[in-house]
């Protein structure tokens, strides 16, 4: 019987790993609006940020900068998983029996088993080139906390996680990962900060989110001089140092003479689908190149197909300033769906921008097709995708059955952001039937917005 080769796997020489990270912002026609002051409602500056971040990673937030440098000692730590194959999905193809060619970028080589790394180990340097001792942050399903985790061990500082309790319960491993690499690690909502102590009491079966993990890692960074905070997604550094994932991707392409109609990511606050879609983004707005560039989330967390644009606080209680973003309201409670990265309310300014001026697109997709979606990658490719890759999976098979209908062939880039390893439990619960697909209503959602504006909070009008 003639098979193709399973996968073919494609690096790339060190010499061409990128030393610099892209910033899309030089090249958006419009600029991503400021974050504002909660209070004041202006424009927030680096003074603002100084007592969560060192100055280094305020400096990349608001850099106009096309390229920023990659530290030497950064890139050291990259070799160990940098590149991450480029794989073209021959089985796959097959199985779906269509006539596009599917490559995925497989970013569960790094130490933590997803993408996040990118940034955690960037974050942890500059922390620590400015004599930063402890961090703070949070984490939705592990991902985050573990690949800071494992950066921050390396530069000798301390780690406090808080982990969305409902995650937490459902993932135990993810702990034990982030306690061997040294860190502490909560359930949020906790009871050694005012804000977890506060909703606990108001709600005590309360599951957590990502909001409320932000705020209780944002409170206990403000009130100690010497520790700061990191955030996983959302800003825009962090957006820039994933652009690592784009840039080697583009030039493995070039190395098969291939180039995609379509790139995919999934979206919870815009770190993986930013991290392969960027520089593809910029082929679009400075090349013209006809391009379609997907972020999927889930159905249960609409924020990017039935959220508005507009100001909102990036966290529950409301301690981050005001960021322009597709929002489903911050006190929109996100069901309890397994693919716990994309619990997250609203989006990053630059990925809202860039949806709100149509040079990308977004789709949803439920949790059960996501999972049958993984099912069929594992059988087909060999890898168990991490629960929020497989809303990547989903739409690619989605693309690539109407590529097969309409008799085009086309190629198609996703992420593959990380395995699923630690994630098996949800995986028996779907063999078991304990899995359902969550709704949320028009109702639900106009309630949450209903606050903002109760609270002055402007929507954004779309730009020229």
């Amino acid at each position: 019987m003639n098979r193709k080769t399973h996968s073919k796997k494609i690096y790339l020489p060190e010499e061409r790993l990128p030393k610099a990270w892209y910033n899309i912002v030089a090249d958006m026609p419009n600029k991503p609006l400021p974050p504002l002051h909660p209070a004041t409602k202006k424009p927030v500056g680096p003074d603002d940020l100084a007592p969560l971040f060192p100055e280094a990673l305020i400096m990349q937030e608001v850099t106009q900068e096309r390229y920023v440098e990659i530290p030497a000692p950064v890139r050291e730590i990259y070799k160990i998983w940098r590149p991450s194959p480029l794989i073209r999905a021959y089985e796959l193809e097959k199985a779906l029996d269509t006539p596009a060619k599917i490559y995925y970028k497989y970013e569960g080589v790094s130490p933590s088993g997803s993408h996040k790394p990118n940034t955690a180990v960037a974050q942890a340097f500059y922390n620590a080139e400015e004599g930063v001792k402890k961090i703070t942050t949070e984490t939705g399903a592990g991902q985050w906390g573990s690949a800071l985790s494992y950066a921050t061990q390396l530069f000798g500082i301390e780690l406090q996680v808080f982990m969305v309790k409902v995650s937490y319960n459902q993932k135990p491993y993810r702990k034990t990962m982030m306690n061997i690499w040294k860190a502490s690690v909560t359930p949020s909502p906790s009871g050694i900060t005012d804000t977890g102590r506060k909703i606990s009491a108001e709600d005590p079966g309360n599951p957590g989110s990502l909001g409320i993990a932000i705020s209780e890692a944002v409170e206990m960074a403000v009130n100690d001089p010497s520790t700061k905070y990191s955030l996983g997604s959302v800003l825009n550094h962090v957006l820039l140092h994933q652009t690592v994932i784009g840039l080697e991707a583009k030039a493995q392409m070039e190395q098969v003479d291939a180039y995609p109609d379509v790139v995919i990511g999934c979206f919870g606050g815009g770190s993986n689908f930013a991290g392969i879609s960027f520089p593809f983004v910029r082929d679009k707005i400075v090349g013209g190149k006809d391009i379609r560039i997907i972020a999927v989330e889930p159905d249960s967390c609409p924020k990017l197909t039935r959220g508005q644009f507009r100001y909102d606080f990036g966290d529950t209680i409301g301690m981050t300033p005001l960021i322009p973003m597709y929002t489903l309201g911050h006190g929109f409670m996100p069901p309890a769906i397994h693919a716990g990265g994309l619990r997250y309310h609203g989006a990053g300014a630059i990925v809202s921008q860039l949806l709100n001026d149509g040079f990308i697109e977004a789709s949803a997709v439920p949790q059960l097709e996501s999972f049958e979606a993984g099912m069929l990658f594992a059988r087909t490719e060999g890898i168990i995708p991490a629960p929020e890759s497989t809303h990547a999976v989903t739409q690619t098979i989605r693309e690539a059955l109407k590529a097969k209908a309409e008799g085009k062939e086309i190629t198609i880039l996703f992420n593959l952001s990380g395995h699923g390893h630690i994630d098996l439990g949800a995986y028996e619960q779907y063999l078991s039937n304990a899995i359902d697909n969550y709704s949320v209503t028009d109702e639900e959602i106009a309630e949450n917005l209903k606050v903002l504006d109760q609270m002055g909070f402007p929507k954004i009008e779309k730009q020229k």
